[in-house]
């Protein structure tokens, strides 16, 4: 009786073995069928300028994308900052970020190609792209202040129209093209696209002026949309 209840034991634990062994091996035959995590090419930079929405123009702002970016240990892109000029050859946001998609810091899809990013078509624009305050994440893979944080954040310098070009001539809504504290205003969206009388994310409303107290006082930090061309 003790050597058949042994043996029953002993069988027991061979099959309990002998399954675990396979659900690892099916584990791992799933795991490499999955695609690779995409690598950052997205995200909304962890700080601004400091010194309001003078950037140091355009060039400005893209050296500090590529520069937060290499903190992140994100390598091999060429970045370009989301920002429109205003004026004289006047350059649309949409036109220097390459053609996508482009991944947020946890390796999440915030759009497929420009006209997805934009809603060109009538059903891109009913179906948006994702970026929400959960996937319009920072460098560092961390949220940004929303409407209900303590403080609000969710301002994006974009100086852009909800097609992502330029404004027209005339008012000012780039704060002189990035390069000052002092100009008229910024044309912001939300990066948690609530409040401001729409959901946009990258045209809601303009700043009361360009200094970083006046950003700080309408709900922002001198924040904008980083993405790589490549």
């Amino acid at each position: 009786m003790k050597v058949s209840y042994k043996r029953t034991v002993l069988a027991a634990g061979a099959a309990a073995a002998l399954v675990a062994g396979l659900l690892l091996i099916e584990q791992r035959q799933v795991e490499a069928q999955q695609p690779p995590p995409q690598p950052m090419s997205f995200f909304v930079t962890s700080a601004g300028s400091g010194d309001g929405a003078n950037l140091g123009g355009l060039e400005g702002a893209d050296k500090h994308c590529a520069s937060l970016a290499a903190a992140a240990a994100s390598t091999g892109k060429t970045w370009r900052a989301y920002l429109s000029t205003q004026g004289p050859g006047a350059v649309n946001a949409r036109d220097r970020i390459g053609k996508g998609p482009w991944f947020n810091a946890k390796g999440q899809r915030i759009a497929q190609d420009v006209a997805d990013l934009h809603g060109d078509t009538l059903e891109q624009a009913r179906r948006g792209n994702s970026l929400t305050k959960v996937t319009a994440l920072t460098e560092q893979g961390q949220m940004v202040n929303g409407v209900g944080d303590s403080p609000n954040q969710h301002d994006i310098l974009t100086g852009s129209q909800l097609d992502g070009t330029a404004f027209p001539p005339g008012g000012d809504r780039t704060c002189r093209n990035w390069t000052s504290n002092t100009g008229d205003s910024a044309q912001l969206g939300h990066s948690d696209r609530m409040g401001g009388g729409n959901t946009s994310w990258n045209s809601t409303h303009a700043s009361k002026g360009c200094s970083q107290a006046n950003l700080v006082s309408t709900g922002g930090a001198g924040r904008f949309y980083c993405f790589a061309t490549n």
